[in-house]
């Protein structure tokens, strides 16, 4: 990092005469908190290897650093232990101590609020709250879309937006669509360029042209035969690589992320547990078969989600074997994910799983990658979820389950209780009690782990709150996709209205409004 910084400092000295000037055009961002002793590094190097004092070195630390907030959630807002810190970086922490103190003298003399000054303070509790320092050491603070912000804004970071009210502000992410769509998927790729003409790969705005198209029944069915060949290049990788046989008329249901507690993978896996009990009791129910597929990874150490993966797997071996429901329901897990992966996923989705609680998924970029190649978000208003919808409108996306200000007033003021919601649904009692016992009835306590997560820790993701909302929502997109026309609609309103989700456009904002970067013209 010091190499990095040194680096810079040399460009500096190249652009200004007097090192003290302030440059304008030298940007170091820093993504989430990981990074963050960024600002006080570059403040010892400026000080005690350039000979500034302080106020010099602060200056341009601050006229330099900026940070992008990713995510609400504790692993990504770090906080160091003041002794490891002490130990390993002695230097490094007398700085911080040093921007703590002036820090929260500022505070003291702007509110005369104590808690407010506990509130910021780099420094608490015995240790280094790196986010914080983040915040004090940049000239902006970004959230990575319109809803994460106001969180931040209004809750994460409420005092910090008091104290620098102009600071925080929104840079909402955005995909490659050459990447997602242009390569991912050349067979739809192909029919946009021939239909609007290839202005798009430049422009990905331009994909809005595709909405005089939306109605055209010729349109409509060349959308669905390239979905359809997709599911089939899908359906033969599964077949060679899990030896599942899978309907390629099936709904292809797409749940491909992280595997952690807030997105919820057991959420989806509970209402495949119900469907298949529906079916157990009445094989002839009529229902368009479904084809739920799995994909992503859990950190090591992450036992929920390991309980989580297997849960999965065990629901997949028992459904798939089971003649007697007549294959109108299959469950895949996809392992090793990776990019490569995705793209196939993508190209083949009928249907993107997007639902984290809302309030915890700061973005999301899969929606963004689903819905550019025609699938149908069923998801929470959380993350970019909100923008999809605002996009494409209520009647293109499938929107269920809790709102952020329902999840945050909960989470402020109590009043949810899991048991309550347990005892009030059938379903719910009976799913939960299958989890722990009927599954796997050699191992008859195997999920007991997830069973006491979501009952006797009460549900902090309200996985049980939205499972009835979310069973109604998977009813909802049932009869939608029973209507060809309607579904191709649907998908061709999507890919029209993911313009503006294009990473062109993120990094232009970044560009332009944080790094004061002017644009290079290149000439076609």
């Amino acid at each position: 990092m010091a190499a990095g910084l040194k680096s810079i400092l040399r460009h500096f000295k190249c652009k200004c005469r007097n090192l003290k000037a302030i440059p304008d055009k030298i940007a170091v961002h820093i993504n989430d908190t990981h990074p963050a002793v960024t600002i006080p590094e570059l403040m010892r190097i400026l000080m005690d290897e350039e000979g500034l004092g302080w106020d010099d070195a602060w200056a341009i630390t601050i006229n330099t650093v900026s940070y992008t907030n990713h995510t609400i959630l504790p692993e990504a807002l770090e906080k160091w232990p003041i002794e490891m810190v002490k130990t390993l970086l002695p230097r490094i922490y007398l700085i911080i101590c040093e921007i703590n103190e002036r820090l929260c003298r500022e505070i003291w003399e702007k509110f005369h609020d104590w808690d407010a000054v506990r509130n910021m303070s780099i420094i608490s509790d015995g240790q280094i709250h790196m986010a914080r320092l983040a915040i004090v050491g940049s000239y902006s603070v970004n959230g990575v879309a319109e809803l994460h912000t106001e969180i931040l804004q209004k809750y994460a970071l409420h005092d910090f937006n008091t104290y620098y009210p102009y600071k925080i502000n929104n840079k909402t992410n955005g995909v490659n669509h050459r990447r997602w769509l242009l390569k991912a998927n050349p067979r739809l790729a192909g029919l946009i360029t021939d239909t609007i003409w290839h202005s798009w790969h430049k422009y990905p705005s331009d994909l809005v042209h595709l909405l005089q198209y939306a109605e055209d029944p010729a349109f409509q069915q060349s959308v669905a035969e390239i979905k359809l060949e997709n599911k089939r290049t899908l359906a033969k990788f599964i077949q060679n690589k899990y030896d599942i046989t899978i309907d390629v008329h099936s709904i292809f249901d797409v749940h491909s992320k992280r595997i952690h507690a807030y997105k919820r993978q057991i959420l989806n896996a509970l209402h495949i547990m119900d469907l298949y009990n529906r079916l157990r009791e009445n094989p002839e129910l009529e229902i368009v078969p479904r084809t739920f597929i799995f994909a992503g990874k859990a950190a090591p150490g992450y036992y929920i989600a390991k309980q989580t993966i297997k849960l999965i797997h065990v629901l997949a071996e028992q459904i798939n074997q089971d003649k007697s429901i007549k294959d109108k329901i299959k469950v895949v897990f996809l392992e090793n994910y990776s990019v490569s992966l995705a793209e196939m996923l993508v190209a083949a989705a009928d249907v993107s799983e997007q639902i984290s609680t809302a309030s915890k998924e700061a973005s999301g970029t899969g929606n963004m990658k689903f819905m550019m190649n025609g699938a149908i978000t069923i998801g929470t208003l959380d993350g970019a979820n909100v923008e999809i919808r605002n996009a494409v409108g209520n009647d293109n996306v499938i929107i269920f389950g809790l709102t952020a200000q329902q999840v945050m007033d909960y989470y402020r003021w109590g009043g949810y209780d899991a048991w309550s919601v347990y005892h009030q649904d059938a379903r719910i009692q009976r799913v939960m009690e299958e989890m722990r016992s009927e599954l796997l009835p050699d191992e008859r306590e195997e999920f007991r782990p997830l069973y006491d997560y979501l009952l006797h820790h009460n549900d902090e993701f309200f996985v049980l709150k939205d499972f009835a909302a979310y069973a109604d929502a998977q009813v909802r997109l049932e009869h939608k996709y029973l209507n060809a026309a309607e579904w191709s609609k649907m998908a061709i309103t999507n890919i029209a209205h993911s313009g503006i989700f294009s990473s062109d456009r993120t990094i232009s904002e970044y560009s332009i409004g944080l790094w004061k970067v002017k644009p290079l013209v290149i000439a076609d």
